[in-house]
């Protein structure tokens, strides 16, 4: 591998920030496997996800996305989010699973995208 594309695997192993719905109907529609952490700014359960969630991007070959629904109200009503951090796993662009049940580990999380997705969860 050369030094540009292991830079390039590195960026993608990490979350990709984004800051509308547009892209993120953009990310699910490029990549086959996507899970998307919602959060807000100042939720102390979302802080303490979001290393988890960059440990699953860079555990995986699952793409990670980070998403301030705030930022995109109609997000809110789209997929009917009541809580925050909620998770959002899309497979080959369609919603296949939720999880909005507070604070979870490396573990669970990975576990819920293997339980959701038909694809086998590459471990790197």
């Amino acid at each position: 591998m050369t030094a540009d594309a292991a830079d390039a695997d590195a960026q993608r192993r990490k979350p990709i920030r984004l800051s509308s719905g547009e892209e993120l109907d953009d990310l699910v529609a490029e990549d086959d496997l996507v899970l998307v952490d919602l959060y807000t700014k100042g939720c102390t359960l979302c802080q303490s996800i979001e290393p988890v969630v960059g440990n699953v991007a860079r555990a995986t070959d699952v793409t990670v996305a980070m998403l301030n629904p705030r930022d995109d109200p109609d997000l809110i009503e789209r997929f009917d989010v009541r809580s925050v951090p909620t998770l959002l796993l899309f497979e080959d662009g369609e919603l296949v699973g939720r999880l909005a049940e507070g604070f979870q580990g490396t573990d669970a999380i990975v576990g819920f995208v293997e339980e959701h997705s038909s694809r086998a969860i590459a471990a790197e």
